[in-house]
């Protein structure tokens, strides 16, 4: 059986209250019959983690493997379908589904290396060409980024709100707008709408694969922002934070208005989440690249 990490079961408990406690514990039963399933070895009962997911290495004969469970309230399925649309292009290959336990098996890759092992403007170029390798046509039925940014004005103003007005309201208002700009414009393709260094491993068959893709169908540019925030901490001038979105627009042959958009509408976002959940370091690094970005 495996043993949920303490820091994982804390916070899924923390974010998802008593229906993310539950799951935690169901954990190691919902691995033991995926196991039984797929006819997989278990080979370490301390599994990965994330913000959603769970990752145990397993392996079925000598083909070494990863086991992923995802919270249940992601849609498991709609990512399974992303993956057989992407058939391993530029992205981690499914080997297999269990969307109602939230399960997905996947080809191993080296979790030790992501691009955070990379210098930041080598990381961004890498990041920004893999964006354009993962705009394909999207499959019937997913959720389209047109619908997320249809409610984005509504829910930020509501947020901002009920938090006290932490953002300077120009900066939520210019969130607002772009998205109702941006919602509809630009390629219709499938994107990855959770792509930030962290998401990008080292593999053996292409130097670098994306995993844990947040499925939409959209612009690619809504790939940007979290490549923005994710290392804003190596960003000390402004200059430097303008440097690293063009270099991520450059590699990815994006439209630069419309990354720029998306990177302030999805800071604002993100540092408004922060807020709500208790954290210092993410709304800082929003608030950065978005004084950064005012001042171009």
């Amino acid at each position: 059986m495996i043993k949920v990490p303490e820091q994982f079961a804390e916070w899924r408990t923390r974010v998802g209250g008593p229906s993310g406690r539950r799951w935690v514990r169901s954990l190691p039963a919902v691995v033991e019959r995926l196991r039984e399933r797929w006819d997989l070895v278990v080979e370490a009962t301390e599994p990965l983690y994330g913000g959603q997911s769970l990752v145990v290495l397993v392996r079925r004969g000598e083909q070494p493997l990863a086991l992923r469970l995802t919270w249940l309230e992601d849609s498991v399925a709609d990512e399974a379908c992303a993956l057989r649309a992407w058939r391993g292009r530029g992205v981690v290959t499914l080997v297999d589904a269990a969307p109602e336990a939230g399960g997905l098996l996947l080809e191993r890759l080296d979790h030790t290396r992501s691009l955070h092992t990379l210098p930041l403007p080598e990381a961004a170029e890498v990041a920004g060409s893999l964006i354009r390798t993962l705009a394909v046509a999207p499959p019937a039925g997913l959720r389209t980024l047109s619908d997320v940014a249809a409610g984005i004005p509504d829910t930020l103003t509501r947020r901002q709100q009920a938090l006290g007005f932490p953002i300077p309201p120009r900066w939520v208002e210019a969130a607002c707008r772009h998205a109702l700009e941006w919602g509809q414009a630009g390629e219709q393709v499938l994107i990855h709408a959770d792509l930030h260094y962290g998401n990008v491993l080292a593999a053996t068959r292409q130097p670098w694969l994306a995993v844990d893709p947040r499925a939409l169908c959209g612009a690619p540019e809504y790939s940007v922002p979290e490549l923005m925030w994710t290392r804003a901490d190596e960003l000390p001038t402004d200059a430097d934070v303008r440097r690293i979105l063009d270099i991520v627009v450059a590699a990815g042959e994006l439209d630069a208005e419309a990354a720029h958009g998306w990177t302030v509408t999805r800071c604002v976002d993100y540092w408004l989440w922060g807020l709500e959940h208790g954290l210092t370091i993410d709304p800082a690094r929003c608030e950065r690249i978005l004084s950064a970005l005012a001042r171009r």
